[in-house]
Protein backbone atom coordinates (compact mmCIF):
# COMPACT_ATOMS: atom_id res chain seq x y z
CA UNK A 1 0.00 0.00 0.00
CA UNK A 2 1.42 3.40 -1.00
CA UNK A 3 1.63 6.46 1.26
CA UNK A 4 -1.05 8.11 -0.86
CA UNK A 5 -3.37 5.14 -0.29
CA UNK A 6 -2.77 5.30 3.48
CA UNK A 7 -3.51 9.03 3.51
CA UNK A 8 -6.68 8.46 1.49
CA UNK A 9 -7.85 5.77 3.89
CA UNK A 10 -6.98 7.99 6.86
CA UNK A 11 -9.00 10.86 5.40
CA UNK A 12 -11.96 8.58 4.70
CA UNK A 13 -11.80 7.27 8.27
CA UNK A 14 -11.89 10.81 9.64
CA UNK A 15 -14.87 11.72 7.47
CA UNK A 16 -16.63 8.51 8.50
CA UNK A 17 -16.03 9.18 12.21
CA UNK A 18 -17.26 12.76 11.97
CA UNK A 19 -20.32 11.58 10.01
CA UNK A 20 -21.10 9.06 12.74
CA UNK A 21 -20.73 11.85 15.26
CA UNK A 22 -23.46 13.85 13.50
CA UNK A 23 -25.98 11.10 14.35
CA UNK A 24 -25.67 12.17 17.99
CA UNK A 25 -26.45 15.78 17.02
CA UNK A 26 -29.83 15.03 15.42
CA UNK A 27 -31.90 15.10 18.65
CA UNK A 28 -30.69 18.68 19.20
CA UNK A 29 -31.18 19.95 15.66
CA UNK A 30 -33.60 22.74 16.72
CA UNK A 31 -31.01 24.29 19.02
CA UNK A 32 -28.37 23.62 16.40
CA UNK A 33 -30.38 25.56 13.81
CA UNK A 34 -30.91 28.45 16.26
CA UNK A 35 -27.22 28.48 17.18
CA UNK A 36 -25.96 28.31 13.59
CA UNK A 37 -28.45 30.99 12.48
CA UNK A 38 -27.08 33.24 15.21
CA UNK A 39 -23.58 32.44 13.96
CA UNK A 40 -24.52 33.60 10.46
CA UNK A 41 -26.03 36.87 11.70
CA UNK A 42 -23.13 37.61 14.08
CA UNK A 43 -20.57 36.86 11.35
CA UNK A 44 -22.48 39.08 8.91
CA UNK A 45 -22.49 41.92 11.42
CA UNK A 46 -18.76 41.42 11.85
CA UNK A 47 -18.35 42.20 8.16
CA UNK A 48 -20.36 45.43 8.43
CA UNK A 49 -18.31 47.35 10.99
CA UNK A 50 -15.08 47.77 8.89
CA UNK A 51 -17.15 49.47 6.19
CA UNK A 52 -18.76 51.77 8.77
CA UNK A 53 -15.37 52.63 10.25
CA UNK A 54 -13.97 53.39 6.79
CA UNK A 55 -16.88 55.70 6.03
CA UNK A 56 -16.51 57.36 9.44
CA UNK A 57 -12.80 58.01 8.77
CA UNK A 58 -13.51 59.49 5.35
CA UNK A 59 -16.28 61.65 6.82
CA UNK A 60 -14.03 62.91 9.60
CA UNK A 61 -11.03 63.60 7.32
CA UNK A 62 -12.97 65.02 4.41
CA UNK A 63 -12.64 68.64 3.33
CA UNK A 64 -16.18 69.34 4.53
CA UNK A 65 -16.22 67.23 7.68
CA UNK A 66 -19.68 66.82 9.17
CA UNK A 67 -19.66 66.19 12.95
CA UNK A 68 -23.33 65.15 12.91
CA UNK A 69 -22.68 62.43 10.34
CA UNK A 70 -19.70 61.28 12.40
CA UNK A 71 -22.04 60.93 15.38
CA UNK A 72 -24.51 58.92 13.30
CA UNK A 73 -21.81 56.49 12.12
CA UNK A 74 -20.44 56.16 15.66
CA UNK A 75 -23.91 55.30 17.03
CA UNK A 76 -24.46 52.88 14.14
CA UNK A 77 -21.13 51.23 14.95
CA UNK A 78 -22.16 50.89 18.60
CA UNK A 79 -25.47 49.34 17.51
CA UNK A 80 -23.69 46.80 15.31
CA UNK A 81 -21.47 45.75 18.25
CA UNK A 82 -24.50 45.45 20.55
CA UNK A 83 -26.46 43.28 18.11
CA UNK A 84 -23.40 41.17 17.41
CA UNK A 85 -22.91 40.57 21.15
CA UNK A 86 -26.56 39.51 21.50
CA UNK A 87 -26.35 37.04 18.64
CA UNK A 88 -23.04 35.71 19.96
CA UNK A 89 -24.80 34.98 23.25
CA UNK A 90 -27.56 33.07 21.40
CA UNK A 91 -24.90 31.19 19.44
CA UNK A 92 -22.76 30.29 22.45
CA UNK A 93 -25.66 29.19 24.66
CA UNK A 94 -27.44 27.02 22.11
CA UNK A 95 -24.31 25.35 20.74
CA UNK A 96 -23.09 24.71 24.30
CA UNK A 97 -26.41 22.96 25.05
CA UNK A 98 -25.95 20.88 21.89
CA UNK A 99 -22.41 19.97 22.94
CA UNK A 100 -23.41 18.98 26.46
CA UNK A 101 -26.33 16.92 25.16
CA UNK A 102 -24.18 15.12 22.59
CA UNK A 103 -21.55 14.31 25.23
CA UNK A 104 -24.17 12.99 27.65
CA UNK A 105 -25.73 10.81 24.94
CA UNK A 106 -22.34 9.63 23.75
CA UNK A 107 -21.34 8.67 27.29
CA UNK A 108 -24.65 6.87 27.86
CA UNK A 109 -24.44 4.91 24.62
CA UNK A 110 -20.77 4.07 25.11
CA UNK A 111 -21.39 2.81 28.65
CA UNK A 112 -24.51 0.94 27.55
CA UNK A 113 -22.48 -0.82 24.85
CA UNK A 114 -19.64 -1.44 27.28
CA UNK A 115 -21.74 -3.30 29.86
CA UNK A 116 -23.34 -5.41 27.11
CA UNK A 117 -20.05 -6.69 25.75
CA UNK A 118 -19.12 -10.31 26.47
CA UNK A 119 -16.82 -11.30 29.32
CA UNK A 120 -13.85 -12.23 27.02
CA UNK A 121 -13.71 -8.60 25.87
CA UNK A 122 -12.88 -7.47 29.41
CA UNK A 123 -10.28 -10.22 29.82
CA UNK A 124 -8.17 -8.50 27.14
CA UNK A 125 -8.60 -4.83 28.14
CA UNK A 126 -7.42 -2.64 30.98
CA UNK A 127 -10.09 -0.91 33.04
CA UNK A 128 -8.22 2.40 32.84
CA UNK A 129 -8.27 2.34 29.04
CA UNK A 130 -12.04 1.80 28.98
CA UNK A 131 -12.80 4.52 31.54
CA UNK A 132 -10.50 6.90 29.64
CA UNK A 133 -12.70 6.51 26.58
CA UNK A 134 -15.72 7.42 28.67
CA UNK A 135 -14.05 10.52 30.14
CA UNK A 136 -11.08 12.15 28.39
CA UNK A 137 -11.97 11.06 24.85
CA UNK A 138 -15.59 12.15 25.15
CA UNK A 139 -14.54 15.56 26.48
CA UNK A 140 -12.26 15.98 23.46
CA UNK A 141 -15.18 15.24 21.16
CA UNK A 142 -17.33 17.78 23.04
CA UNK A 143 -15.09 20.64 21.92
CA UNK A 144 -15.87 20.25 18.24
CA UNK A 145 -19.62 20.15 18.82
CA UNK A 146 -19.94 22.94 21.37
CA UNK A 147 -17.33 25.33 20.01
CA UNK A 148 -15.55 24.31 16.83
CA UNK A 149 -18.73 23.88 14.78
CA UNK A 150 -19.86 27.46 15.43
CA UNK A 151 -16.36 28.83 14.88
CA UNK A 152 -16.00 26.92 11.64
CA UNK A 153 -19.22 28.36 10.23
CA UNK A 154 -18.50 31.85 11.56
CA UNK A 155 -14.96 31.97 10.22
CA UNK A 156 -16.08 30.51 6.90
CA UNK A 157 -18.58 33.34 6.43
CA UNK A 158 -16.02 35.86 7.64
CA UNK A 159 -13.36 34.53 5.27
CA UNK A 160 -15.54 34.45 2.15
CA UNK A 161 -17.30 37.73 2.92
CA UNK A 162 -14.04 39.45 3.89
CA UNK A 163 -12.33 38.41 0.65
CA UNK A 164 -15.27 39.63 -1.46
CA UNK A 165 -15.47 43.00 0.31
CA UNK A 166 -11.69 43.45 0.24
CA UNK A 167 -11.62 42.78 -3.50
CA UNK A 168 -14.43 45.28 -4.01
CA UNK A 169 -12.34 47.96 -2.25
CA UNK A 170 -9.03 47.26 -4.01
CA UNK A 171 -8.31 44.29 -6.30
CA UNK A 172 -4.64 45.27 -6.35
CA UNK A 173 -4.26 45.08 -2.58
CA UNK A 174 -6.32 41.88 -2.46
CA UNK A 175 -3.65 40.06 -4.44
CA UNK A 176 -1.24 40.63 -1.55
CA UNK A 177 -3.54 38.69 0.79
CA UNK A 178 -3.48 35.67 -1.50
CA UNK A 179 0.28 35.38 -1.20
CA UNK A 180 0.15 33.64 2.14
CA UNK A 181 -2.92 31.41 1.59
CA UNK A 182 -1.00 28.51 -0.06
CA UNK A 183 1.58 28.57 2.73
CA UNK A 184 -1.11 28.30 5.42
CA UNK A 185 -3.02 25.53 3.59
CA UNK A 186 0.09 23.39 3.06
CA UNK A 187 1.30 23.93 6.63
CA UNK A 188 -2.14 23.05 8.02
CA UNK A 189 -2.22 19.79 6.11
CA UNK A 190 1.28 18.70 7.16
CA UNK A 191 1.03 19.75 10.79
CA UNK A 192 -2.56 18.52 11.15
CA UNK A 193 -1.73 14.94 10.12
CA UNK A 194 1.19 14.76 12.51
CA UNK A 195 -0.82 16.33 15.29
CA UNK A 196 -3.61 13.75 14.92
CA UNK A 197 -1.13 10.87 15.17
CA UNK A 198 0.58 12.35 18.24
CA UNK A 199 -2.77 13.15 19.86
CA UNK A 200 -3.95 9.55 19.47
CA UNK A 201 -0.68 8.32 20.96
CA UNK A 202 -1.09 10.73 23.89
CA UNK A 203 -4.62 9.47 24.68
CA UNK A 204 -3.44 5.85 24.50
CA UNK A 205 -0.57 6.53 26.91
CA UNK A 206 -2.85 8.45 29.26
CA UNK A 207 -5.33 5.55 29.27
CA UNK A 208 -2.49 3.16 30.12
CA UNK A 209 -1.46 5.38 33.05
CA UNK A 210 -5.07 5.51 34.26
CA UNK A 211 -5.21 1.73 34.15
CA UNK A 212 -2.13 1.39 36.39
CA UNK A 213 -3.59 3.90 38.87
CA UNK A 214 -7.03 2.24 39.00
CA UNK A 215 -5.59 -1.22 39.54
CA UNK A 216 -3.32 0.07 42.31
CA UNK A 217 -6.15 1.87 44.10
CA UNK A 218 -8.50 -1.11 43.73
CA UNK A 219 -5.86 -3.43 45.22
CA UNK A 220 -4.44 -0.99 47.78
CA UNK A 221 -4.43 -3.56 50.60
CA UNK A 222 -2.31 -5.95 48.55
CA UNK A 223 0.01 -3.04 47.75
CA UNK A 224 0.37 -2.22 51.45
CA UNK A 225 0.83 -5.82 52.55
CA UNK A 226 3.73 -6.45 50.19
CA UNK A 227 5.27 -2.97 50.28
CA UNK A 228 4.78 -2.54 46.55
CA UNK A 229 4.31 1.24 46.69
CA UNK A 230 7.68 1.99 45.10
CA UNK A 231 7.28 -0.53 42.29
CA UNK A 232 3.80 0.70 41.42
CA UNK A 233 4.86 4.33 41.65
CA UNK A 234 7.72 3.57 39.26
CA UNK A 235 5.34 1.84 36.85
CA UNK A 236 2.91 4.76 36.96
CA UNK A 237 5.81 7.18 36.57
CA UNK A 238 6.93 5.38 33.40
CA UNK A 239 3.44 5.58 31.90
CA UNK A 240 3.04 9.25 32.81
CA UNK A 241 6.47 10.03 31.36
CA UNK A 242 5.45 8.36 28.12
CA UNK A 243 2.25 10.42 27.97
CA UNK A 244 4.26 13.52 28.90
CA UNK A 245 6.65 12.91 26.01
CA UNK A 246 3.70 12.61 23.63
CA UNK A 247 2.24 15.82 25.09
CA UNK A 248 5.62 17.53 24.60
CA UNK A 249 5.70 16.52 20.95
CA UNK A 250 2.14 17.78 20.54
CA UNK A 251 3.07 21.08 22.22
CA UNK A 252 6.16 21.41 20.01
CA UNK A 253 4.07 20.91 16.87
CA UNK A 254 1.61 23.57 18.00
CA UNK A 255 4.42 25.91 19.04
CA UNK A 256 5.95 25.74 15.57
CA UNK A 257 2.67 25.97 13.72
CA UNK A 258 1.05 28.97 15.45
CA UNK A 259 4.09 31.34 15.24
CA UNK A 260 4.53 30.37 11.59
CA UNK A 261 0.96 31.38 10.82
CA UNK A 262 1.33 34.57 12.87
CA UNK A 263 4.54 35.55 11.07
CA UNK A 264 3.04 35.05 7.65
CA UNK A 265 -0.12 36.96 8.65
CA UNK A 266 1.75 40.00 10.01
CA UNK A 267 4.12 39.98 7.07
CA UNK A 268 1.10 40.20 4.82
CA UNK A 269 -0.27 43.06 6.95
CA UNK A 270 3.00 44.94 6.55
CA UNK A 271 2.81 44.40 2.79
CA UNK A 272 -0.74 45.78 2.76
CA UNK A 273 0.30 48.87 4.73
CA UNK A 274 3.18 49.56 2.37
CA UNK A 275 1.17 49.16 -0.83
CA UNK A 276 -1.92 50.87 0.62
CA UNK A 277 0.10 53.81 1.84
CA UNK A 278 1.49 54.33 -1.67
CA UNK A 279 -2.03 54.16 -3.17
CA UNK A 280 -3.36 56.72 -0.66
CA UNK A 281 -0.41 59.00 -1.35
CA UNK A 282 -1.08 58.80 -5.11
CA UNK A 283 -4.79 59.50 -4.60
CA UNK A 284 -5.88 56.09 -5.95
CA UNK A 285 -7.39 55.08 -2.61
CA UNK A 286 -9.04 57.02 0.20
CA UNK A 287 -7.80 56.82 3.78
CA UNK A 288 -11.13 55.39 4.89
CA UNK A 289 -10.95 52.63 2.27
CA UNK A 290 -7.41 51.79 3.42
CA UNK A 291 -8.59 51.55 7.04
CA UNK A 292 -11.54 49.37 5.99
CA UNK A 293 -9.25 47.21 3.85
CA UNK A 294 -6.82 46.81 6.76
CA UNK A 295 -9.67 45.71 9.02
CA UNK A 296 -10.84 43.21 6.41
CA UNK A 297 -7.26 41.98 6.09
CA UNK A 298 -7.12 41.40 9.84
CA UNK A 299 -10.52 39.70 9.69
CA UNK A 300 -9.38 37.40 6.88
CA UNK A 301 -6.09 36.63 8.67
CA UNK A 302 -8.00 35.86 11.86
CA UNK A 303 -10.36 33.57 9.97
CA UNK A 304 -7.51 31.69 8.31
CA UNK A 305 -5.65 31.42 11.63
CA UNK A 306 -8.82 30.12 13.25
CA UNK A 307 -9.23 27.55 10.48
CA UNK A 308 -5.72 26.25 11.02
CA UNK A 309 -6.44 25.92 14.74
CA UNK A 310 -9.77 24.27 13.95
CA UNK A 311 -8.06 21.83 11.63
CA UNK A 312 -5.74 20.69 14.41
CA UNK A 313 -8.75 20.38 16.76
CA UNK A 314 -10.58 18.28 14.19
CA UNK A 315 -7.51 16.05 13.93
CA UNK A 316 -7.45 15.59 17.71
CA UNK A 317 -11.18 14.93 17.74
CA UNK A 318 -10.77 12.34 14.99
CA UNK A 319 -8.18 10.53 17.13
CA UNK A 320 -10.42 10.58 20.22
CA UNK A 321 -13.61 9.67 18.34
CA UNK A 322 -11.80 6.76 16.70
CA UNK A 323 -11.22 5.24 20.15
CA UNK A 324 -14.86 5.82 21.11
CA UNK A 325 -16.30 4.40 17.90
CA UNK A 326 -13.98 1.41 18.13
CA UNK A 327 -15.74 0.63 21.41
CA UNK A 328 -19.19 1.29 19.93
CA UNK A 329 -18.24 -0.98 17.04
CA UNK A 330 -17.64 -3.97 19.32
CA UNK A 331 -20.27 -6.68 18.95
CA UNK A 332 -22.42 -7.02 22.11
CA UNK A 333 -23.58 -10.32 23.52
CA UNK A 334 -26.07 -12.16 21.35
CA UNK A 335 -29.24 -11.25 23.23
CA UNK A 336 -31.84 -12.26 20.66
CA UNK A 337 -35.51 -11.63 21.30
CA UNK A 338 -37.66 -14.28 22.91
CA UNK A 339 -39.02 -16.61 20.23
CA UNK A 340 -41.88 -17.65 22.50
CA UNK A 341 -40.69 -21.26 22.61
CA UNK A 342 -38.48 -21.18 25.69
CA UNK A 343 -38.84 -24.28 27.89
CA UNK A 344 -40.27 -24.06 31.38
CA UNK A 345 -37.50 -23.42 33.92
CA UNK A 346 -36.96 -26.71 35.74
CA UNK A 347 -33.21 -26.44 36.43
CA UNK A 348 -31.57 -29.26 34.46
CA UNK A 349 -28.03 -28.75 33.10
CA UNK A 350 -26.20 -30.92 30.56
CA UNK A 351 -22.74 -30.72 29.03
CA UNK A 352 -22.25 -32.74 25.82
CA UNK A 353 -18.71 -33.33 24.60
CA UNK A 354 -17.57 -29.90 25.75
CA UNK A 355 -14.17 -28.69 24.57
CA UNK A 356 -12.92 -25.26 25.63
CA UNK A 357 -9.73 -23.18 25.66
CA UNK A 358 -9.33 -19.56 26.67
CA UNK A 359 -8.36 -17.10 23.94
CA UNK A 360 -4.61 -16.77 23.58
CA UNK A 361 -3.91 -20.13 25.21
CA UNK A 362 -2.95 -23.21 23.25
CA UNK A 363 -3.82 -25.77 25.91
CA UNK A 364 -7.47 -26.79 26.25
CA UNK A 365 -8.99 -26.30 29.70
CA UNK A 366 -11.83 -28.78 29.16
CA UNK A 367 -11.59 -31.95 27.05
CA UNK A 368 -14.68 -33.94 26.15
CA UNK A 369 -16.78 -33.15 29.24
CA UNK A 370 -20.07 -35.06 29.44
CA UNK A 371 -22.21 -34.25 32.48
CA UNK A 372 -25.91 -34.34 33.34
CA UNK A 373 -27.28 -32.52 36.38
CA UNK A 374 -30.90 -33.32 37.12
CA UNK A 375 -33.42 -30.81 38.37
CA UNK A 376 -33.10 -30.34 42.14
CA UNK A 377 -29.85 -32.28 42.35
CA UNK A 378 -26.78 -31.05 44.23
CA UNK A 379 -23.61 -31.82 42.30
CA UNK A 380 -20.14 -30.91 43.55
CA UNK A 381 -17.27 -30.40 41.12
CA UNK A 382 -14.01 -31.33 42.84
CA UNK A 383 -10.43 -31.79 41.76
CA UNK A 384 -6.98 -30.19 41.82
CA UNK A 385 -6.55 -26.46 41.24
CA UNK A 386 -6.65 -25.60 37.54
CA UNK A 387 -8.56 -28.75 36.61
CA UNK A 388 -11.36 -26.77 34.94
CA UNK A 389 -14.05 -26.67 37.64
CA UNK A 390 -14.65 -22.92 37.64
CA UNK A 391 -14.55 -22.86 33.84
CA UNK A 392 -17.62 -25.09 33.77
CA UNK A 393 -19.44 -22.61 35.98
CA UNK A 394 -18.56 -19.86 33.48
CA UNK A 395 -19.92 -21.84 30.51
CA UNK A 396 -23.35 -22.51 32.02
CA UNK A 397 -24.43 -18.82 32.09
CA UNK A 398 -22.65 -18.42 28.73
CA UNK A 399 -19.96 -16.01 29.85
CA UNK A 400 -17.89 -17.98 27.33
CA UNK A 401 -18.95 -20.14 24.40
CA UNK A 402 -17.67 -23.69 24.01
CA UNK A 403 -15.22 -24.50 21.23
CA UNK A 404 -16.93 -27.84 20.59
CA UNK A 405 -19.91 -29.71 22.00
CA UNK A 406 -22.78 -27.96 23.74
CA UNK A 407 -24.08 -26.76 27.10
CA UNK A 408 -27.82 -27.24 27.63
CA UNK A 409 -30.14 -25.74 30.23
CA UNK A 410 -33.59 -27.27 30.53
CA UNK A 411 -32.94 -29.28 27.38
CA UNK A 412 -32.03 -26.33 25.17
CA UNK A 413 -28.59 -25.19 23.99
CA UNK A 414 -27.60 -22.04 25.92
CA UNK A 415 -26.70 -20.40 22.57
CA UNK A 416 -30.37 -20.58 21.60
CA UNK A 417 -31.50 -18.52 24.61
CA UNK A 418 -31.65 -14.75 24.90
CA UNK A 419 -28.81 -14.28 27.41
CA UNK A 420 -31.01 -12.28 29.79
CA UNK A 421 -33.60 -15.07 29.89
CA UNK A 422 -30.89 -17.69 30.33
CA UNK A 423 -29.32 -15.90 33.29
CA UNK A 424 -32.70 -15.24 34.89
CA UNK A 425 -32.82 -18.99 35.54
CA UNK A 426 -29.67 -18.98 37.65
CA UNK A 427 -27.70 -17.13 40.31
CA UNK A 428 -24.25 -17.46 41.82
CA UNK A 429 -22.61 -17.03 45.20
CA UNK A 430 -18.89 -16.69 44.45
CA UNK A 431 -15.90 -16.93 46.75
CA UNK A 432 -15.01 -13.27 46.11
CA UNK A 433 -18.26 -11.30 46.35
CA UNK A 434 -18.49 -8.32 44.01
CA UNK A 435 -20.32 -5.40 45.61
CA UNK A 436 -21.11 -1.86 44.51
CA UNK A 437 -20.28 1.18 46.62
CA UNK A 438 -23.92 2.07 47.36
CA UNK A 439 -26.16 0.91 50.18
CA UNK A 440 -26.90 -2.64 51.29
CA UNK A 441 -30.44 -2.35 49.91
CA UNK A 442 -29.14 -1.20 46.55
CA UNK A 443 -26.74 -4.13 46.42
CA UNK A 444 -29.57 -6.54 47.20
CA UNK A 445 -31.88 -5.05 44.58
CA UNK A 446 -29.32 -5.75 41.86
CA UNK A 447 -31.08 -9.14 41.71
CA UNK A 448 -34.60 -7.66 41.59
CA UNK A 449 -35.00 -3.87 41.19
CA UNK A 450 -38.74 -4.17 41.85
CA UNK A 451 -38.32 -5.92 45.22
CA UNK A 452 -40.21 -4.25 48.05
CA UNK A 453 -38.65 -3.42 51.40
CA UNK A 454 -40.42 -6.43 52.87
CA UNK A 455 -39.00 -8.70 50.13
CA UNK A 456 -35.51 -7.40 50.86
CA UNK A 457 -35.88 -8.07 54.60
CA UNK A 458 -37.25 -11.58 54.02
CA UNK A 459 -34.31 -12.39 51.76
CA UNK A 460 -31.84 -11.01 54.30
CA UNK A 461 -33.40 -13.09 57.08
CA UNK A 462 -33.16 -16.20 54.93
CA UNK A 463 -29.45 -15.42 54.43
CA UNK A 464 -28.79 -14.84 58.16
CA UNK A 465 -27.96 -11.22 57.25
CA UNK A 466 -30.85 -9.28 58.80
CA UNK A 467 -29.40 -9.21 62.30
CA UNK A 468 -26.05 -7.58 61.42
CA UNK A 469 -27.73 -5.23 58.92
CA UNK A 470 -30.23 -4.11 61.55
CA UNK A 471 -27.37 -3.31 63.93
CA UNK A 472 -25.95 -0.68 61.58
CA UNK A 473 -27.10 2.89 62.39
CA UNK A 474 -28.64 3.27 58.92
CA UNK A 475 -29.79 -0.34 58.60
CA UNK A 476 -30.41 -1.30 54.98
CA UNK A 477 -29.45 2.22 53.89
CA UNK A 478 -25.90 1.77 55.21
CA UNK A 479 -23.25 2.47 52.59
CA UNK A 480 -20.93 -0.51 52.14
CA UNK A 481 -18.01 1.41 50.60
CA UNK A 482 -16.15 0.58 47.43
CA UNK A 483 -16.21 -3.17 46.78
CA UNK A 484 -18.03 -3.62 50.10
CA UNK A 485 -14.94 -2.72 52.12
CA UNK A 486 -17.00 -1.77 55.20
CA UNK A 487 -18.36 -5.31 55.54
CA UNK A 488 -16.52 -8.39 56.76
CA UNK A 489 -16.02 -11.39 54.51
CA UNK A 490 -18.84 -13.31 56.16
CA UNK A 491 -21.18 -10.32 55.93
CA UNK A 492 -20.45 -9.91 52.22
CA UNK A 493 -21.13 -13.59 51.65
CA UNK A 494 -24.49 -13.36 53.41
CA UNK A 495 -25.43 -10.29 51.35
CA UNK A 496 -24.55 -12.31 48.24
CA UNK A 497 -26.78 -15.16 49.45
CA UNK A 498 -29.64 -12.73 50.14
CA UNK A 499 -29.16 -11.38 46.62
CA UNK A 500 -29.50 -14.92 45.28
CA UNK A 501 -32.64 -15.45 47.38
CA UNK A 502 -34.20 -12.35 45.78
CA UNK A 503 -33.31 -13.66 42.32
CA UNK A 504 -35.16 -16.91 43.12
CA UNK A 505 -33.17 -19.00 40.59
CA UNK A 506 -33.81 -22.55 39.45
CA UNK A 507 -30.06 -23.14 39.13
CA UNK A 508 -27.62 -22.11 41.85
CA UNK A 509 -23.83 -22.01 41.38
CA UNK A 510 -21.68 -21.88 44.52
CA UNK A 511 -17.99 -21.26 43.95
CA UNK A 512 -16.46 -22.24 47.30
CA UNK A 513 -18.58 -19.69 49.12
CA UNK A 514 -17.24 -20.53 52.60
CA UNK A 515 -13.55 -21.24 52.00
CA UNK A 516 -12.17 -17.94 53.35
CA UNK A 517 -14.41 -17.54 56.41
CA UNK A 518 -13.83 -18.07 60.11
CA UNK A 519 -15.73 -20.83 61.91
CA UNK A 520 -18.58 -18.65 63.18
CA UNK A 521 -19.13 -16.93 59.83
CA UNK A 522 -18.84 -20.24 57.99
CA UNK A 523 -21.54 -21.75 60.19
CA UNK A 524 -23.94 -18.85 59.51
CA UNK A 525 -23.19 -18.86 55.78
CA UNK A 526 -23.47 -22.64 55.49
CA UNK A 527 -26.84 -22.57 57.26
CA UNK A 528 -28.04 -19.86 54.87
CA UNK A 529 -26.76 -21.79 51.86
CA UNK A 530 -28.55 -24.97 52.90
CA UNK A 531 -31.74 -22.95 53.20
CA UNK A 532 -31.14 -21.45 49.77
CA UNK A 533 -30.40 -24.79 48.07
CA UNK A 534 -33.72 -26.38 49.00
CA UNK A 535 -35.68 -27.19 45.84
CA UNK A 536 -32.99 -25.83 43.53
CA UNK A 537 -30.45 -27.42 41.22
CA UNK A 538 -27.10 -26.67 42.83
CA UNK A 539 -23.64 -26.91 41.33
CA UNK A 540 -20.88 -26.47 43.89
CA UNK A 541 -17.27 -25.72 43.01
CA UNK A 542 -15.46 -27.27 45.95
CA UNK A 543 -11.87 -27.01 47.16
CA UNK A 544 -12.59 -27.95 50.78
CA UNK A 545 -14.02 -31.43 50.39
CA UNK A 546 -15.50 -31.48 53.90
CA UNK A 547 -18.15 -28.98 52.70
CA UNK A 548 -19.55 -31.26 49.95
CA UNK A 549 -19.66 -34.68 51.57
CA UNK A 550 -23.46 -34.50 51.61
CA UNK A 551 -23.75 -33.69 47.88
CA UNK A 552 -25.98 -36.03 45.86
CA UNK A 553 -23.08 -36.60 43.51
CA UNK A 554 -19.39 -35.71 43.37
CA UNK A 555 -17.78 -35.20 39.96
CA UNK A 556 -13.98 -35.36 40.02
CA UNK A 557 -12.21 -33.38 37.30
CA UNK A 558 -8.51 -33.60 36.50
CA UNK A 559 -6.75 -31.86 33.61
CA UNK A 560 -10.01 -30.96 31.94
CA UNK A 561 -11.56 -34.44 32.05
CA UNK A 562 -14.06 -36.18 34.33
CA UNK A 563 -12.10 -38.99 35.93
CA UNK A 564 -14.48 -40.10 38.70
CA UNK A 565 -18.12 -39.72 39.62
CA UNK A 566 -20.29 -40.90 42.50
CA UNK A 567 -21.14 -40.36 46.16
CA UNK A 568 -18.55 -39.59 48.83
CA UNK A 569 -18.63 -43.14 50.19
CA UNK A 570 -18.36 -44.65 46.71
CA UNK A 571 -15.36 -42.51 45.75
CA UNK A 572 -13.58 -43.16 49.04
CA UNK A 573 -14.04 -46.89 48.50
CA UNK A 574 -12.73 -46.56 44.91
CA UNK A 575 -9.44 -45.23 46.33
CA UNK A 576 -8.81 -42.98 43.35
CA UNK A 577 -7.95 -39.30 42.96
CA UNK A 578 -10.81 -38.14 45.19
CA UNK A 579 -9.69 -40.44 48.01
CA UNK A 580 -6.15 -39.09 47.69
CA UNK A 581 -7.35 -35.47 47.78
CA UNK A 582 -9.61 -36.19 50.76
CA UNK A 583 -6.85 -37.93 52.68
CA UNK A 584 -4.45 -35.06 51.96
CA UNK A 585 -6.92 -32.49 53.30
CA UNK A 586 -7.63 -34.55 56.40
CA UNK A 587 -3.95 -34.87 57.14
Amino acid sequence: MTIEDERSIGFRDQVSQLRRLTTFVRPYRTRLVIGTSAVVVAAGLGLVFPAIIGTLVDTALGDAGDPDRVNVYAVALLGVFAFQAGFNYIRSYNLAIVGEGVVADLRRETFDRLVRLPVPFFDERHTGDLTSRLTADVVTVQGIVADALGRMLSQGITLVGGVILAVSISPQLSLSILTFLPIIIIASYIFGRRLRRISTEFHDQLASANSVAEEAIASIRVVKWFGAEDRLAEGYDAEVRASYEAARRRARMRSIFVPLVTFVAFSTLALVLWLGGRLVASGSLSAGDLVAFLLYTLTIAGAIGSFTSLYSEVQETAGASKRIFELLGEVPEDDRTDDGCLPEPIGSVSLRGVEFAYAGRDAAVLRGIDLDVRSGEMVALVGPSGAGKSTISQLIPRFYDVDAGSVEVDGRDVRDYPVTHLRERMAAVPQEVQMFSGTIAENLRIADPSASDEDVIVAAKAANAHRFIDEFPDGYDSVVGERGVKLSGGQRQRVAIARAVLADPRILILDEATSSLDAESESLVQEALERLMVGRTTIVIAHRLSTVIRADRLVVIDRGRIVEEGSHQHLIAADGLYAQLYATQLS
